[in-house]
């Protein structure tokens, strides 16, 4: 504490590929403007290089997650994600995030929201964005988090303890249906497109309709001036069709261009979210694009051919850094696919606990 700024309790950790600052809901403001304003300077934006916080100059590491305890039956806490974004003052809770989710369990046990149990403690999670549940299993051997251990994550350097996250009830969770605008396939602006929300609403597109491989890296696509055109083009038109109405300040859809796997996965990405180009895939876009692979007529099963079916899949999703193995379970013996079960393993670490400070002004009533 100084004359002129204030201690914040936080934690800063990794949860998948993405770094942000983990509070108790107890320890912001209720009021969400002023929440927001807390968490700008918290992070030091806006600016490109975030240089005056702790954000990390690009929206992977420039989140927020929001915990506590629920008082909802069955749940143990409930996370709301926030996106801080770089270059603008801008926070934004229109998505969720399947990373920073990979934390949650972690953070709550440390915080005591969740007692340990045994050697794996479950952790039942209510996603505030979506409205929909979680479960994470979170190593706890004599009663305290553990995160080191044998899992590797694409994305991520070394080995880390797993953290097995299975989603519970997602299907159409931002858009009210798996297939938001109700066909497999939409003509969009001339182009063929699949628009689904599996947790995370995603437009799956054939790179090869925009003249490009799928293979290219990050930078490239985001030095693609012509690409990037098209893409927000196409986004801006589906976003009404998806219910997501107007979504120039939007977060969502994410925009990923397949193409044929060429490292052992089932298909290759390459994903704008929306405007800068993912350096691997977001969680729940890869469980999105991952129904879009065992979906009849989409986008993405044209593209791998696989032939749609009942029963438990494991689909390996390929990115810029590697590749996600999202663990299905599908019944396809109705009108309509119904998911039952979409999993897959994360790693988390704690990296600081302590305090974030923040200007006095951003929080005059504090």
């Amino acid at each position: 504490m100084t004359n002129s700024q204030l201690a914040i309790d936080c934690a800063v950790m990794r949860g998948g590929t993405s770094k942000g600052l983990y509070f108790l809901a107890s320890d912001l403001p209720a009021d969400t403007a002023t929440r927001d304003k807390v968490l700008l300077a918290a992070m030091g934006s806006p600016d490109e290089r975030e240089i005056d916080g702790m954000g990390g100059g690009h929206p992977l590491t420039s989140k927020v997650a929001v915990v506590s305890k629920s008082n909802r039956e069955g749940i143990d806490v409930d996370y709301l994600f926030l996106q801080v974004w770089p270059d603008r003052a801008e926070v934004s809770d229109q998505q969720n995030c399947g990373n920073i989710l990979a934390g949650v369990g972690p953070f709550a046990i440390e915080k005591g929201l969740v007692a340990a149990t045994g050697d794996l403690t479950p952790v039942s999670i209510f996603m505030v964005n979506t409205d929909s549940k979680a479960t994470a299993f979170v190593e706890t051997p004599n009663g305290l988090v553990n995160y080191q251990g044998n899992a590797r994550i694409d994305g991520v350097p070394g080995t880390h303890a797993s953290v097995n996250i299975n989603f519970e009830d997602v299907a159409g969770s931002s858009t009210g249906a798996l297939l938001p605008t109700g066909n497999v396939v939409d003509v969009v602006n001339g182009v063929e497109v699949t628009c689904i929300d599996n947790g995370m609403p995603v437009v799956c597109l054939n790179a090869s309709d925009f003249g490009i491989t799928g293979y290219e890296t990050p930078a490239e696509l985001e030095a693609n001036q012509e690409l990037r055109s098209k893409v927000e083009a196409i986004r801006l038109a589906v976003g009404p069709l998806m219910n997501l109405g107007d979504v120039t300040n939007k977060t969502v859809p994410k925009m990923s261009l397949l193409a044929k796997a060429k490292d052992g996965g089932l298909i290759s990405t390459r994903t704008f979210i929306p405007h800068r180009a993912h350096e691997a895939i977001g969680v729940l876009g890869a469980v999105s694009v991952a129904t879009a692979c065992i979906l009849e007529g989409s986008i993405a099963q044209k593209i791998t051919g696989v032939a749609p079916g009942s029963g438990a899949q494991d689909i390996e999703v390929e990115h810029p850094t590697g590749f996600f193995t999202v663990q299905m379970e599908v019944d396809s013996s109705g009108a309509e696919l119904k998911i039952t079960k979409s999993a897959l393993l994360r790693t988390a670490r704690m990296l600081m606990q302590g305090s974030v400070f923040v200007p006095k002004s951003t929080w005059e009533n504090k």
